[in-house]
């Protein structure tokens, strides 16, 4: 017969010659003390649930005492009583799905739907901040504070990434939580970094200036789709990949295939006559049957213009230095004391040290720019909103609504019209005194 298990009948417990015993608990259906042949002992607690005999492991002793124990067996059987099954609660836990296991299936499942370059994104993000971070964490256990920890933690020197980490996190917990691995969303909520959205714009005399580098640049094809980007405002992927079956010369229409365009749908545009004339050149100048911009063999397209942009940039970058007159002085005394053309660097490090003020230059632009500048151009000429979002391509008014402080020239001009009429009306009322 068992006896009431207490912590001296533990300690004195003898292990078996082979094998293992329990010692079970007089009073408490189940629970006892299990004794190796190597020594070890540890509380156990059998029970059966759903016509099935189980037993679970509940801790070791001398770790556990065995009134411990023992309060831990009684929580565990009212658990059992209302249906809960300790074992299985243990088993989903150790197989719960960790980040690790949250990247896999996004990537499985949801980076193919996005466009190459954004998947690329998002998996540099989750290769290099999300999971060093959290990617042994289960998901269910994921706290709002760990996801603030690396929201912190990538802010301090990358505080716009910082903002898009996050949202690929939150993007990943939505999916699981329609998965059913969780039921609530850590990362809603997270306190964003503010942004200031990037606006530039090329003036009259930068615009001269690129045109006029790309006509020296060695590299023409890379050039030629520069210019369409210009003259279109259109995505370098659109340009890059673009085909000849696109174009209509004839009509003058441009309709980009869902495939290459952002918001997966086919975008038909017209173009310029300026861009016509563009087209009909690199028609007749080269032999690809299929792309407009040929990469190193007829049958691919041009990949990247990184290189031939940088050239561009320089270039335009040193005509407008040397339209002004103090830089103009500096790359003068440079290219005497050199005997050569100064690099770019060599330039910028004599205006800091000597304290000259030389133009900005365009070495901030990026190819994107062309595209807003491409928008503003239009903004300038009273185009609307809507009218410049169909051209741009853009699903949604607020991506064009970034536009609208630029109008300020049409709406000012628009304003005077009513301020003239009440001024006439003024000179009118006035007149009729006088008479």
């Amino acid at each position: 017969m068992a006896d009431r298990l207490t912590d001296k009948i533990a300690k004195n417990a003898e292990p078996p010659s082979k094998g293992s015993r329990i010692i079970y608990c007089d009073g408490f259906s189940g629970f006892g003390l299990r004794v190796t042949q190597a020594g070890a002992k540890s509380f156990v607690l059998n029970y059966r649930i759903n016509g099935r005999e189980r037993r679970t492991t509940l801790g070791q002793y001398p770790q556990w005492s065995v009134s411990a124990a023992r309060t831990y067996a009684a929580e565990l059987r009212r658990n059992i009583d209302q249906g809960i099954d300790p074992l299985e609660i243990k088993d989903r836990a150790r197989t719960a799905p960790t980040v690790y296991d949250l990247y896999r299936k996004y990537a499985q499942e949801h980076l193919p739907s996005k466009r190459a370059r954004s998947a690329a994104d998002d998996d540099a993000m989750w290769q290099k901040l999300i999971l060093p971070r959290m990617g042994k964490i289960k998901v269910e256990e994921l706290a709002p504070h760990d996801v603030d920890a690396l929201h912190r933690w990538v802010s301090q020197d990358r505080p716009v990434r910082a903002n898009r980490t996050i949202e690929v996190l939150r993007k990943a917990l939505n999916l699981a939580i329609r998965w059913g691995w969780i039921e609530k969303n850590a990362a809603v909520g997270v306190r964003k970094n503010l942004e200031h959205p990037r606006e530039r714009f090329l003036s009259d005399a930068e615009m001269k200036a690129i045109s006029d580098a790309l006509g020296s640049l060695s590299e023409r094809v890379s050039a030629d789709a520069i210019r369409l980007l210009m003259l279109t405002g259109a995505r370098k992927g659109e340009v890059l990949r673009a085909e000849w079956r696109e174009f209509d010369l004839e009509a003058g229409i441009w309709t980009k295939p869902s495939h290459h365009t952002k918001q997966k749908r086919q975008h038909r545009v017209p173009i310029s006559t300026e861009t016509l004339k563009l087209l009909r050149r690199v028609k007749s100048e080269q032999t690809s049957q299929r792309f407009v911009f040929p990469g190193r063999t007829p049958d691919q397209s041009l990949t990247d213009i990184k290189r031939s942009w940088q050239s561009v940039r320089e270039k335009a970058t040193v005509a407008l230095w040397r339209a002004h007159p103090q830089s103009a002085a500096l790359i003068r005394t440079l290219e005497q004391e050199l005997q050569r053309q100064p690099k770019i660097a060599e330039v910028l490090s004599a205006a800091q040290q000597f304290v000259t003020n030389i133009p900005h230059g365009v070495l901030d632009v990026r190819i994107h720019d062309l595209r807003h500048t491409y928008a503003s151009l239009l903004v300038g000429k009273g185009a609307s909103l809507p009218l410049i979002g169909a051209l741009l391509g853009h699903t949604q008014s607020q991506t064009t609504h970034r536009y609208a402080h630029l109008a300020d020239d049409p709406l000012r001009a628009a304003t005077e019209l009513v301020g003239q009429v009440y001024s006439n009306a003024r000179g009118d009322s006035t007149r009729g005194e006088q008479r």
